[in-house]
């Protein structure tokens, strides 16, 4: 048998079997890379505005690591796509494998309230600590730290003017500056981690516990007014707050800085209680309470609470938040630096809230 040797057609045919080798190692390649998430962990993702945070991250195709308390109430997180660690904040680790190729870190988990000085101190400033020890010696490259911080670490607005970035921070009660520390000790890694800090107002949303206790009041025709001036608050409603946090942690422009993330508008209460009226559908009795009495019903309720396993939700530094003139930030900077815009208005926001309150039952 001849066999007739032919280079062109061998050249071809070689040509042809590498092209087809590339084609498919091209394609293995780009669906490995399609396949890769971003990788976000979220600390106080079962909680309230935690919980938001985690579905605007799923929303956008992220890879979702919770970190939580073993004992962490665990209903805004069911049947959702994402990855849950009961391991804690002191855990180093559990914390440097959930940590060491994530690409963002969202840092919301906190104490809001506790019986103890070190409670607020260790629920907001060892933990921070302890999260930060741990990613800088596991991943020194992510991009970006996200610390969720409050306004009250910056304090109220004294004599009408409206605090900023700039201003002193003058926290008044322990939760203030147990906040106003957690930024501290965030700082101190700036060198070796990009930090961005984020300062809250009062939030309103779906899934809240604490501002609903206001609509359930309302529900019942009473709506109460701390002292006889009018108090002015900065507000906002949930979904914006943690739409906010992403434009921070994304922003290259963020790192090492802090910005108020609220309401462009000032609101005073009557105005709110018009506006929830409007929402629930029926009229309440505005009560002004005088500052006095505000200032008794927080005693006696944090006295009722020392034969409590539970701090109080209302004690007497909420009392001192409660009675200030205004708590009102501006978010130029926010706006300028990270192109924030409010997008839900206070009565639309109150209308989304109650409506859902009201699916769910609780009113």
């Amino acid at each position: 048998m001849r066999y007739f040797f032919n280079f062109e057609t061998v050249k071809n045919t070689a040509s042809k079997l590498l092209l087809k080798k590339y084609k498919i190692n091209h394609v293995n390649n780009l669906e490995g890379f399609m396949e890769k998430k971003i990788i976000s962990v979220v600390t106080g993702g079962n909680g309230f505005v935690g919980s938001h945070l985690v579905d605007l991250l799923l929303s956008k195709g992220h890879e979702v690591r919770c970190l939580i308390r073993k004992s962490s109430d665990t209903r805004w997180l069911e049947n959702k796509d994402l990855k849950i660690y009961r391991c804690g904040l002191f855990d180093k680790k559990a914390l440097s494998e959930v940590l060491i190729d994530a690409d963002y870190l969202y840092h919301v988990a906190g104490v809001v309230k506790s019986k103890t000085k070190e409670g607020y101190f260790e629920g907001n400033v060892a933990t921070t600590r302890s999260l930060l020890e741990v990613l800088a010696e596991v991943n020194r490259n992510i991009k970006r730290v996200l610390i969720v911080s409050s306004q009250t670490a910056g304090g109220p607005s004294l004599e009408g003017k409206v605090i900023n970035e700039d201003s002193e921070s003058r926290p008044i009660t322990t939760y203030g500056k147990s906040k106003l520390e957690q930024e501290n000790t965030a700082k101190s890694f700036s060198n070796i981690l990009p930090i961005t800090i984020v300062r809250a107002p009062a939030v309103y949303g779906e899934r809240d516990t604490e501002i609903y206790l206001v609509f359930k009041t309302y529900q019942k025709g009473i709506m109460t007014l701390v002292g006889f001036h009018k108090k002015r608050v900065s507000l906002i409603h949930v979904a914006d707050l943690v739409r906010g946090f992403l434009l921070a942690a994304e922003s290259d422009v963020s790192v090492n800085q802090t910005y108020y993330i609220s309401s462009k508008e000032f609101y005073d209460w009557e105005k709110v209680s018009m506006l929830i009226g409007k929402a629930i559908g029926k009229k309440a009795i505005n009560i002004k309470i005088p500052h006095l009495i505000v200032y008794f019903v927080a005693a006696i309720a944090q006295l009722f609470a020392l034969f409590s396993n539970k701090a109080a939700t209302f004690n007497l530094e909420k009392a001192k938040d409660f009675v200030q003139e205004a708590w009102t930030c501006d978010i130029s900077k926010a706006e300028g630096e990270l192109k924030f815009q409010p997008e839900i208005s206070l009565e639309e926001g109150l209308k989304r809230t109650i409506d859902w309150y009201r699916s769910m039952k609780w009113l």
